[in-house]
């Protein structure tokens, strides 16, 4: 059983030596699915902030007040991720904040999270994946349709639910476009298809047949990205499968 658990933080800052954390928001992932489990909590973070960060997340000093000291929430905390693997964009950020707060506590100090956590980080990730583009989380949001429209200031929960959707669907991916799963594409799947034909059968799918129209605007497209790209891939590929179905009718 993979558990995964989102991570995001809210801090009065940017430095983990000289700042603290004001919220932290965790989402529970299990073997790709969200569970619905997650630890939320505000903190009081001992420290008057400046404005402009309040006007980044929304949090103001009056509202922390009264909230726990992160002394508090360690060991919940600690309890709810431990033995996880923490999915964080930019993850030296909230890792860092972590590890400071921890190194605080009188007592009770759980150590370095990579002792007790692996770490994935989202935008080393999404970099590799997408080089020399934006790969803030709003921009990965606008990239893999994501809906962040709530998303009016920063917060640790909301922040972790959005990634949560944003590293599914960028670790989704397709195993086989076109129906193969080995490398080549040559292997025989006449079994493989089988068996997803056996879990279509319980479905009643509607049979949807094109219009004239929609053929006629399908084959401008497709001879506009053959003019484009010199030789499309998937023009090529429909040209063989009707090669193919022509040489099996005869």
């Amino acid at each position: 059983m993979a558990r995964q658990i989102i991570l995001d933080t809210e801090t009065t800052g940017i430095n983990p030596r000289d700042h603290r954390i004001v919220e932290i928001g965790c989402v529970e992932v299990i073997d790709r699915k969200l569970t619905g489990n997650t630890f939320h909590v505000y903190v009081n973070p001992e420290m008057k902030m400046d404005q402009e960060v309040i006007n980044i997340h929304g949090l103001t000093d009056a509202f922390l007040a009264d909230k726990p000291k992160y002394q508090e929430v360690a060991q919940p905390f600690y309890e709810f991720i431990k033995g996880a693997e923490l999915v964080i964009h930019n993850a030296p950020f909230d890792v860092g904040f972590i590890n400071s707060e921890n190194r605080r506590l009188k007592m009770g100090n759980p150590g370095l999270v990579a002792d007790f956590c692996s770490i994935l980080d989202t935008l080393v990730m999404a970099r590799e994946k997408h080089p020399g583009q934006k790969n803030s989380l709003d921009a990965l949001c606008k990239r893999y349709f994501v809906d962040n429209s709530m998303r009016e200031k920063h917060g640790a929960l909301l922040d972790a639910e959005i990634l949560a959707e944003v590293y599914l669907a960028m670790t989704g991916g397709q195993t086989a476009l076109w129906g193969t799963d080995d490398k080549e594409g040559n292997a025989d799947n006449s079994s493989h298809h089988a068996h997803k034909d056996d879990k279509l059968a319980a479905f009643d799918l509607p049979l949807v047949k094109l219009s004239d129209d929609d053929l006629q605007a399908h084959a401008k497209m497709l001879a506009l990205l053959e003019k484009k790209s010199g030789g499309s891939v998937w023009q090529k590929r429909v040209d063989q499968s009707e090669q193919e179905q022509s040489q099996n009718d005869n």
